[in-house]
């Protein structure tokens, strides 16, 4: 009798636990996001972001990784939030100078091998403009946004920002080969309470002029 009495009680309790619990879980919705040029094909390395209304608060930035491999830095484009502190291994068996003279954050590493031993933090919004000073084909860009919510899109030119609170928000996209200012793309969009959003853009990109790679070339001073 008092198994039976315990089993009903426990029964009971889960039932009213449910929608205390169901609310936490489906309160939250997601942005599917699609990037396209102008002749309709999809455009991977776009960030795109959301920003909500009244002041951001978030937690501290956990770090990131810009890589150096094969003479190119790894990924082409590195999205982080402000604050956010990002290392710079060479992965190769040559040594590289990185370096950026964008006004978002203008900082040195000179000649090395490996991994420095303090990350840079980087604590202004803003594109910044990676380049290694011994092989100038080596082009990377980290994009700082003042908002924990963006994504990167994919070959396919998609991408998904998800744990989104209800509301309404301002989505904007940028890529390095971006025509017009990323403030000019801003549009608003509405997440509704565990529903999927979509927003999309149709983008005008500039021809990509990267400087051609030297196959062969190992730099000077042993490099």
């Amino acid at each position: 009798m008092r198994r039976a009495l315990a089993t009903i009680l426990g029964a009971v309790t889960l039932t009213l636990l449910i929608p205390c619990l169901t609310p936490a879980q489906t309160d939250r919705g997601r942005l599917d996001v699609l990037v396209k040029d102008e002749r309709g094909k999809p455009v991977a390395d776009a960030v795109v972001s959301l920003t909500p209304p009244g002041a951001i608060a978030g937690p501290p930035r956990p770090g990131a990784v810009m890589d150096q491999q094969g003479k190119e830095f790894v990924p082409l484009v590195l999205p982080v939030a402000v604050g956010t502190p990002v290392t710079f291994p060479n992965r190769d068996n040559i040594r590289h100078h990185v370096y950026s003279f964008s006004p978002a954050k203008r900082f040195e590493l000179p000649l090395y091998i490996g991994t420095p031993a303090a990350p840079v933090v980087f604590d202004t919004p803003g594109s910044v403009v990676l380049g290694c000073n011994i092989h100038d084909w080596m082009l990377g860009y980290v994009y700082v946004l003042a908002t924990p919510y963006f994504v990167k899109t994919a070959e396919d030119g998609k991408g998904r920002i998800g744990e989104l609170a209800p509301g309404t928000y301002e989505a904007r996209v940028w890529h390095p080969r971006l025509r017009a200012e990323t403030e000019k793309t801003a549009t608003p969009v509405t997440i509704a309470a565990g529903e999927p959003g979509q927003v999309s853009f149709v983008v005008a990109l500039k021809p990509d002029r990267r400087p051609i790679r030297r196959p062969n070339y190992e730099g000077v001073q042993g490099n």
